[in-house]
């Protein structure tokens, strides 16, 4: 057997240790005599393409998962486009809904609210310790827009680590998926007899809290050179612990800082389109949210940056942003709000409450309208109709998961725009032709994101994930589309291309964090800007 030795730096000295060895192929008689690789990439694909529901082909794929995990990288990698709907949205979304239906086998870290003042036994027993690179959480409490799911949430940290592998090189052997059991207060989950979960409701806030510190102390100690991304927390809890852990642990929050640079980079290359044919500065731009629960409002946070980036304060960026919630317009002279609405409260209306979006719209008069509400159909006929008497090239982004829960659908937005709309969703949608041209719908999925985030963020041991290293992340999908993707009209690229794309992106975050002062690699701080990138290629796990 050939070993191999790679280098790997420790407190920037260069030491030398084995390289991770594929699994041996099996012995002569243990398989059949004409297996051969590229024919059976070829027949699992024929299988897969075999099932006619989505959660049919993700239970295939999970299988595979498990069983070839090279071959199904493999396949992910040559037919991303096919995959990413399957291992994640929109199809993982009815995986959660059925989670304790369709289990077969344990993937992942459980840690309950009975473990408390135990977790660190119990994470302990993850069987490879001093692999462990980087872990999505969740608890389950929010998990897209289906609500509290429990224990069923697990498939959410499960396909997000699919495609940290697939993305950005990440080794399998690196990725913990954790799923915490607080109890659920879906009373469905309760009586199911088949629930995997706790039969309890969720705990109070305060008890939460010290399981949350506890948990995160623990997961330090026993994984330091880990990673830790949130997913899918209740909206008051999602901002709450990304507050209270985001200056002492290396974590991020997808659904508030992922979710807002994957919007700012799809924003920023349609609001230069919109500009180019309206004539009006970039520093105009009036966005108008509807949904204000953590994605919204850390959406917004996040566009900001596009302001302040054109030369506006803060206080005037946060000027070009509205809310809209259940309630009608966020306004300071409407009574008590949520704490995570404040800051966008407006201060320059106080007439009476505001509740149809039409009026909203005339009143505000929005370059961009921005949908993370989960309420199917909201964009109506009417509403984009409004939105494309007041633009030219009006921005719509639906931006809700799943597919069924979206503001409004692609070939709708085109057909009542005279199909000018620059579109961008948060599941797939179709291209459409429109008078003898091809349209094709962006898709703002955070997986361009959080994978060349992520790997940025290990490769150069980073102590805390900073608005910075985000905002990087950003602006470095902005500018990766190609000539011929920028002529088609596109606002991303195409996800085919991701490992093109997370190498980009993580050397704009590496960058970014030792411009921060977080970065533990003090190796990677001479390297040239084309050095860093082939060394950030060389370190992507290829199945």
């Amino acid at each position: 057997m050939t070993v191999i030795l790679t280098p790997y730096f420790s407190e920037g000295v260069q030491k030398l240790k084995m390289a991770a060895q594929p699994p041996p192929k099996p012995k002569r008689g243990l398989t059949p005599p004409a297996l051969e690789e590229t024919v059976h990439a070829v027949r699992c694909l024929a299988q897969l393409r075999s099932k006619d529901k989505g959660i049919e082909k993700y239970i295939y794929l999970s299988m595979l998962k498990e069983q070839d995990p090279a071959m199904f990288y493999r396949l992910c990698l040559s037919n991303m486009s096919e995959f990413t709907p399957i291992i994640y949205t929109p199809t993982v979304g009815d995986a959660c809904l059925q989670y304790s239906h369709i289990y077969r086998r344990p993937e992942g870290l459980y840690v309950s609210i009975k473990d408390k003042g135990n977790i660190k036994s119990i994470i302990s027993n993850w069987t490879q310790l001093s692999d462990a690179r980087i872990s999505v959480v969740t608890d389950g409490s929010r998990i897209l827009g289906l609500g509290d799911l429990g224990i069923n949430g697990m498939p959410i940290s499960v396909g997000k680590l699919s495609l940290y592998i697939a993305g950005a090189g990440i080794r399998p052997s690196s990725t913990i998926p954790i799923c915490l059991d607080l109890g659920t207060n879906n009373q469905k989950y309760l009586d199911d007899p088949l629930y995997l979960g706790l039969r309890q409701k969720r705990v109070p806030d305060e008890e939460m809290c010290a399981f949350m510190d506890e948990f995160m102390h623990e997961m330090s100690v026993t994984f330091p050179k880990l990673m830790i991304q949130f997913e899918d927390f209740s909206t008051d809890n999602a901002f709450k612990y990304l507050e209270r852990y985001r200056n002492k642990y290396a974590v991020f929050n997808d659904d508030i800082q992922g979710t807002g640079a994957v919007v700012l980079s799809g924003f920023l290359n349609a609001a230069k389109i919109s500009s180019a044919v309206s004539g009006r500065p970039l520093s105009s731009h009036r966005i108008l949210f509807f949904g204000a629960g953590s994605a919204g409002v850390g959406v917004g946070m996040q566009l900001m940056s596009f302001f302040t980036l054109q030369g506006l304060s803060v206080d005037e960026a946060r000027e070009h942003i509205w809310l809209v919630d259940s309630q009608g317009l966020v306004f300071n002279a409407r009574g008590k709000l949520a704490e995570h609405k404040k800051y966008f409260s407006r201060r320059d209306y106080e007439g009476p409450p505001m509740t149809d979006l039409l009026e909203i719209i005339d009143y505000v008069k929005p370059t961009a309208l921005l949908g993370l509400s989960t309420i199917s159909d909201a964009f109506n006929a009417s509403v984009i109709q409004a939105m494309a008497a007041l633009n030219p090239r009006p921005i719509i982004f639906p931006l809700s998961n799943p597919v069924r829960l979206s503001e409004c659908t692609f070939p709708v937005a085109v057909e009542n725009t005279n199909g000018n709309v620059l579109f961008a969703s948060g599941s797939p949608f179709d291209p459409v032709e429109y008078k003898n041209k091809m349209l094709y719908p962006g898709q703002g999925n955070n997986m361009y994101i959080f994978p060349g985030l992520g790997l940025g963020c290990i490769l150069a041991r980073v102590s805390s994930v900073t608005d910075s290293m985000v905002e990087a992340s950003s602006l470095g999908l902005a500018d990766s589309l190609t000539y011929e993707e920028r002529d088609m009209g596109l606002l991303y690229p195409r996800i085919e291309r991701i490992r093109e794309i997370s190498t980009h992106i993580a050397k704009d975050v590496i960058r970014a964090a030792q411009k921060a002062g977080v970065d533990r690699s003090p190796e990677l701080r001479t390297m040239k800007d084309a050095e860093l990138s082939k060394f950030i290629q060389s370190k992507m796990w290829t199945p």
